[in-house]
Formats: C-alpha cells, sequence, structure tokens
C-alpha cells in the first residue's frame, strides 16, 4: 500500500482544536463503544474459563491488553476505510475522514496499540494470550476490512470470528482457553456478529451501496437478506440459552436469559410482519429497534455470566 501522500518519517500534529475536542476525536478513531464491548466479552471468557474466580492480576492484564488490541485494531480499521467512510452519512464525521486527525497518527496508533498488546501478554508469560489477541486484531484488519468487507456478503460471517477472539483471549488470560463455556460464549459471539450488523445494514442499504460495501442487504433481495438475519439471531438466542447447561451459571443466568431471548424473539418476528406490509420506513425503524436489541442482549448475556458466575 502507497502512503505518497502521507510522510511517515515527520508527521504533523493532529488538528483537534482543544484538548476536549482531541479526546473525543482518539474516542471515535479507537472505537471506544466497541472496545468496551469486545473488554466485556473478554471478562465473560476470564469468568466461564475460571468458575467466577479470575485472579486480580490475569484481570488487569486482560484489560490492559484488550483495550489496546481492540482500539488499535479499531483505528486501523478506521485508516483504511477513511476514503469510503466520506462516503457514508453514518462514518463521515471520523475523525480520518474529516482530516480532524491526520491519517498518519491513525496508522501509528492502531499499529503500536495492537503490537504493544501481544508484546506484554508475552512479556507476562502468557504467549496463549498474546495469539488471541494477535488473532482478533489479524481477523478484524486483515480478513475483514481488507479482504472480505469490500468484496463479498460473507464479510460479517467470518469477521464474526474477531469477537470470538476476545472470548478466547480472556479464557486464556485464565490459563484456559478451551473452557467448554468460554468456547459457547465464542460461538454466540460468531454468530451475533452477523444479525447485529445486518440489521443495522438493513437500515444504512444506501450508505453501504454508495460506499461499494456488498453488504447482504444490499446484494441480496430484502426478504432474504431479512430472513437470513432473524435465522442468525435465532442461532444467538439458542446459544444464549445453551450456556445455562454451564455449571457456574444454573438456573441464576438461565431464568432472565429466557425472557431477554423471548423479548429478541419478538422483535425478529415484528421485522419480519413489519417487512411483510412492504412499509420500507417502518420496516428501517424495527430493523433499528433490533439492532438495538442485539446490543442489549449480548449485555445481559454478559452480565448474567459475571452475576451468576460470582454467586
Amino acid at each position: 500500500m502507497a502512503f505518497s501522500a502521507e510522510k511517515l518519517s515527520a508527521p504533523a500534529l493532529p488538528r483537534a482544536t482543544s484538548l476536549r475536542g482531541l479526546l473525543s476525536a482518539l474516542a471515535v478513531l479507537f472505537k471506544a463503544r466497541i472496545v468496551v464491548l469486545l473488554l466485556f466479552a473478554a471478562y465473560g471468557g476470564a469468568m466461564l474459563a475460571s468458575a467466577g474466580r479470575p485472579a486480580a492480576a490475569d484481570m488487569l492484564l486482560l484489560t490492559i491488553t484488550g483495550t489496546l488490541a481492540a482500539g488499535g485494531s479499531g483505528a486501523l480499521n478506521e485508516y483504511l476505510e477513511r476514503q469510503r467512510d466520506t462516503l457514508m452519512k453514518r462514518t463521515r464525521r471520523r475523525p480520518l475522514a474529516t482530516g480532524e486527525i491526520r491519517p498518519v497518527w491513525g496508522l501509528i496508533g492502531g499499529a503500536g496499540s495492537v503490537g504493544l498488546a501481544v508484546g506484554l501478554a508475552l512479556l507476562a508469560g502468557n504467549p496463549t494470550l498474546a495469539f488471541f489477541l494477535g488473532l482478533g486484531a489479524l481477523i478484524y484488519v486483515g480478513v475483514y476490512t481488507v479482504w472480505l468487507k469490500p468484496r463479498t456478503l460473507l464479510n460479517v460471517v467470518i469477521g464474526g470470528a474477531a469477537g470470538s477472539a476476545a472470548v478466547l483471549s480472556g479464557s486464556a488470560a485464565v490459563g484456559q482457553w478451551a473452557n467448554p463455556g468460554a468456547l459457547l460464549l465464542a460461538a454466540l459471539l460468531f454468530t451475533w456478529s452477523p444479525s447485529h450488523f445486518w440489521s443495522l445494514a438493513l437500515v444504512y442499504r444506501k450508505d453501504y451501496a454508495t460506499a461499494s460495501f456488498p453488504m447482504l442487504p444490499v446484494v441480496m433481495e430484502r426478504r432474504r437478506a431479512v430472513i437470513w438475519t432473524l435465522v442468525h439471531m435465532a442461532f444467538t438466542g439458542a446459544i444464549g440459552l445453551l450456556l445455562a447447561s454451564q455449571a457456574t451459571l444454573g438456573l441464576v443466568y438461565f431464568v432472565p436469559m429466557l425472557a431477554a431471548t423471548a423479548w429478541l424473539a419478538r422483535d425478529s418476528v415484528r421485522l419480519l410482519r413489519v417487512h411483510a406490509s412492504g412499509d420500507e420506513g417502518h420496516e428501517s425503524q424495527q430493523a433499528m429497534t433490533l439492532f438495538r436489541a442485539s446490543n442489549t442482549y449480548l449485555a445481559l448475556v454478559l452480565l448474567m455470566i459475571a452475576l451468576a458466575a460470582l454467586i
């Protein structure tokens, strides 16, 4: 990849005009919201693998390295997509797209953060953690952003493995990466990602089409796109309930998650019904409702894993 317009040897300072503005821009660049979500996914893996009793030192190392790896991957994603981001209403205010931060800083900050995360895990004597941190970054940046997202509707299907790697980094941090509960949670993240992003893509179909991203709702007839979104949502709910089979969770986890899964199923069925009515505006509204519900559902899964494992 050429860098003819950007001199790596002497980059200018970021263009944010105030400390508050710079911090806000950095939060967007490093995708702070996604970092928090992936950290909680990693904590879920750690709680399951340690039967709710992870060592404080392991959790501290996971927090530091997980934040660096996830944030660095997000910055590299925005660096690579900065030109396409200017074409989409949803992303055109990102700091690399607007020029608020120079692209070279996104590259340096992203690559440096991922490298530091892997290096710290190795220095701490946990090569398995280093492996899953690196694997998650490789999947998200190399496989998803560079290879799949511009080329195939399978982008978020395979790219969902980045979330699975976050879960396994958590179980690796406590020395039990192949714990059955952690593997189930990793499978849930894998099925959750497509349904989550496809429901968003149903809302922003025109945006993705303008940027030439072949998201499922862009390249496939709308009804089929809705159905495939709901199929993945159904798998997510099933795995979420299956997690109750883990001895550390049980009924404390199962009862509230049964209600949460029923709520997710209700919003999913509503999307199918609204689509059948032919009202595209109402369909977009319900797709956004389902997108938010999927966020809440995953947050509840991770919260209940933590609570049930601790009790």
